[in-house]
């Protein structure tokens, strides 16, 4: 069954949706919850998004992303556990996988090898649409997941939340429009993004991403994703009293990301 909401069908993320159920469907047939279920590390000890990120000062998820449909190829030299490792020494705080393969170029081995690199918590960064993805993400060795609002309906949100619960992974739910808060129930959900970036449009505004942040309640973690290109994005979302950003594009663009990393954290103190 496939699911596409009608606000977002005939837009890039409609495609990338459908592509995703088409997806889902293929991997249940190819390897059913069991297998997942039995998977080396399935019921290892998680490490907590929430708490690395709930720190002093701007907490940064770096991401490990080689391609999007926006900006093609980002990093051609692309060695995911190098990449982890290059992060993790230059001071970040958690790490995004991409794990989308057709539109990101991403994969489900991307996110395998860095568990085995590094000891911090891990996103699995893809549009998760049902809760077998969410087994799924358990058995890479994800510590947590991104739920798009603008892909899912109240219902699907609270299920696959749900989902993320009983499995020990928390969620990262994701919005563009302030009014997507209508779905999310902010008692359950403790993180929360606020991507810079529309999926729909692609177009982008740090700005606006940071108002909305900044109503929500402190005791969340308020996250910052997309359009951080240099030090004053940084600095503005810093001196907002935003808890964490989300980058990616920034730091995979650079010779060293780790080195691009640790620079932006010693300009913010």
């Amino acid at each position: 069954m496939t699911r596409i909401p009608v606000h977002i069908r005939n837009t890039i993320l409609g495609t990338i949706v459908e592509d995703t159920w088409q997806l889902i469907n293929e991997r249940r047939h190819t390897t059913p919850l069991s297998a997942l279920r039995d998977a080396a590390g399935f019921e290892r000890e998680t490490y907590s998004l929430f708490t690395a990120l709930k720190a002093d000062g701007l907490s940064i998820i770096a991401e490990i992303k080689k391609a999007s449909p926006s900006k093609g190829l980002i990093r051609a030299d692309f060695d995911p556990p190098a990449i982890a490792s290059s992060y993790m020494q230059g001071g970040a705080h958690a790490l995004s996988v991409l794990t989308e393969p057709t539109h990101f170029q991403g994969s489900p081995a991307f996110l395998q090898a860095v568990r085995r690199e590094v000891d911090l918590p891990l996103l699995r960064k893809d549009f998760i649409l049902d809760p077998y993805q969410v087994f799924e993400a358990r058995a890479w060795g994800a510590d947590a997941i991104l739920l798009i609002a603008a892909c899912l309906d109240e219902g699907q949100l609270a299920e696959l939340h749900h989902a993320a619960s009983e499995l020990d992974l928390e969620c990262l739910v994701e919005i563009y429009d302030p009014r997507e808060l209508d779905k999310v129930d902010l008692d359950q959900v403790q993180i929360v993004g606020v991507n810079s970036r529309d999926l729909r449009t692609f177009e982008v505004d740090l700005r606006a991403a940071i108002d909305v942040l900044s109503h929500l309640p402190a005791s969340h973690v308020r996250v910052a994703e997309s359009g951080l290109h240099d030090v004053e994005d940084f600095r503005l979302v810093h001196d907002a009293g935003i808890d964490a950003a989300l980058v990616g594009e920034s730091f995979m663009r650079a010779k060293d990301p780790g080195t691009a990393l640790a620079r932006v954290l010693e300009q913010l103190t």
